[in-house]
């Protein structure tokens, strides 16, 4: 599952890597949504592309809701959805058919630019979180859905598939993994003529593994009391008692 990410470039750096400005509507500064690491449990705003505005970088709280559901009573809802992920993921093999995430496989489809993300891997009934990224450390973009609340509120989930053999090694547990999308084929994520069997082609789709690395970080991750976004949380942590994957 994905419920830990980093985004650490500005806004005009995103701006530039996918072709994209700024939403108007929205004060949007350089640095709003620049973040070492993001706790997706505190459902905090992400910038998206969305499809319905494929030329306009949005921000939307990530945690899905379901339309009839008011935003502003989001504590509520991802109180009662806790053992549901609070709608951080959403799994891909359920797109077309889970009662939520059907109103958006076709219309509310976006791109979530990060440059990394955090997965754990259990070791002797210890968690020990990776971090995963391009090793050029640039951008790429995850594969999600949206929704749109009648009082105005824009929401967010990650979509997951089965792990590769790559990331099974990491997330040895649940072995899943987020939706990476290919450069080429972002562009056909948040195509409104792209049909479902379009779409499941896309999710299928590997990623170029050989481009990105992977590495323990500090367990400060997991921590309530210790300040996680800062900038030591991408440094790699050596942990002995692992051997190492890669």
């Amino acid at each position: 599952m994905c419920y830990h990410t980093s985004q650490t470039k500005t806004t005009s750096q995103l701006e530039s890597r996918f072709k994209v400005k700024r939403n108007p509507s929205f004060d949007i500064g350089e640095t709003d949504f620049t973040f070492y690491h993001r706790n997706g449990f505190a459902h905090e705003y992400m910038l998206m592309i969305p499809q319905e505005a494929p030329e306009l970088l949005t921000p939307a709280m990530w945690g899905l809701m379901p339309t009839d559901r008011p935003g502003a009573d989001h504590r509520q809802y991802y109180k009662e959805s806790v053992k549901y992920g609070r709608g951080l993921n959403a799994r891909s093999e359920k797109l077309f058919d889970h009662f939520i995430y059907k109103h958006s496989a076709l219309t509310k489809r976006c791109l979530v630019p990060l440059n990394g993300f955090f997965e754990p891997h259990r070791h002797n009934g210890k968690n020990y979180p990776y971090f995963i990224g391009r090793s050029d450390r640039e951008s790429f973009a995850l594969a999600g859905i949206y929704n749109k609340s009648n009082d105005g509120y824009i929401t967010l989930a990650i979509l997951t598939k089965q792990a590769s053999p790559y990331f099974a090694d990491i997330h040895n547990v649940k072995q899943r993994q987020p939706v990476l999308l290919n450069p080429e084929t972002e562009k056909q994520w948040l195509d409104p003529t792209c049909t479902p069997t379009d779409l499941k082609t896309l999710l299928g789709a590997a990623y170029p593994e050989s481009e990105l690395q992977a590495y323990t970080v500090s367990k400060d991750l997991y921590s309530r009391t210790k300040d996680s976004n800062t900038s030591h949380i991408l440094d790699q942590v050596q942990y002995p008692e692992l051997s190492s994957l890669f």
